[in-house]
């Protein structure tokens, strides 16, 4: 193993967050990259790169809030010429599937001259229980866009596995995880999912694209509003309803089941009053 520390963007995040304990459960030593770390990171501030990629022999690479974000593939690029000329062997980025700029963004990490993997994610189960869907959910209501669309609905445990496997084995060198959960699920059916698992009457509210904006728009402001309504427009089409085998390439097992989920999130206490 290793002395080298792996850097991990957006330790504080989602993803992040378990890339970083995995790590540090497996004895490795990890670089948090957040803005209040030790040796602090911010995405907005380029002179705090260099010190943190300095020593650092892999990097988890995640952008916050997306990679749609203007700017940020233009971030994502030159963080990683930074990442080349401190001597770093390895980017791990997460993408996002379906979403141009995050394309945009996997091919500046390729032509980063840096050894690379890439996991190209679906979207997140754990929106429900962490993100921004959890209180609408204790309020009985899923209000989604995109009518009956399906979604092969990752498990944000199986992105994190992928990722530590990533930094850490050369076997995943130069590779592109498309990362999905085992089964196609519609929001209705996810909602079901949801009732059973917490023990409370969720059901799915079909929405317009500019209700969704709105609703956005009233609890995180416009400019976050036009972005998100902006992926959802593009992704919530159709053209993700196919699974992929990303997880078990990359770890040798079938990534786990939205209703497995949604059971350990209600074990958890994910969707009780006092969470």
């Amino acid at each position: 193993m290793s002395t080298q520390p792996i850097l991990v963007i957006g330790s504080t995040g989602k993803t992040g967050s378990r890339v970083a304990a995995r790590l540090e459960q497996r004895g490795e030593a990890v670089r948090h990259g957040s803005r209040r770390a030790p040796i602090p990171f911010d995405w907005d501030t380029p002179d705090t790169w260099s010190a943190s990629l300095e020593g650092v022999r892999s990097a988890y690479i995640t952008y916050f809030p997306d990679l749609a974000f203007p700017g940020a593939v233009d971030k994502v690029e030159a963080l990683s010429q930074v990442a080349r000329e401190a001597g770093v062997e390895r980017l791990v980025l997460l993408s996002g599937r379906g979403e141009h700029h995050a394309r945009l963004g996997e091919e500046a990490v390729r032509a980063s001259g840096v050894d690379f993997t890439l996991v190209r994610a679906s979207w997140f189960a754990q929106n429900f229980s962490e993100g921004y869907l959890r209180d609408p959910m204790l309020n009985g209501v899923l209000p989604m866009p995109g009518g009956d669309v399906a979604e092969p609905i990752v498990d944000v445990d199986d992105i994190a596995d992928v990722a530590v496997a990533a930094l850490t084995e050369d076997r995943h060198s130069g590779e592109l995880y498309e990362v999905t959960g085992p089964r196609l699920l519609t929001f209705a059916e996810m909602a079901a999912i949801l009732s059973d698992a917490s023990g409370r009457a969720v059901q799915h509210v079909s929405i317009s694209f500019e209700e969704f904006h709105k609703g956005l728009a009233d609890s995180a402001g416009a400019f976050i509003a036009d972005v998100f309504t902006g992926i959802a427009r593009e992704t919530l089409d159709g053209r993700n309803a196919s699974l992929c085998d990303g997880v078990e390439r990359a770890i040798g097992r079938p990534p786990r089941d939205f209703a497995e989920f949604a059971r350990n999130a209600a074990r958890a206490g994910a969707w009780s009053d006092a969470a």
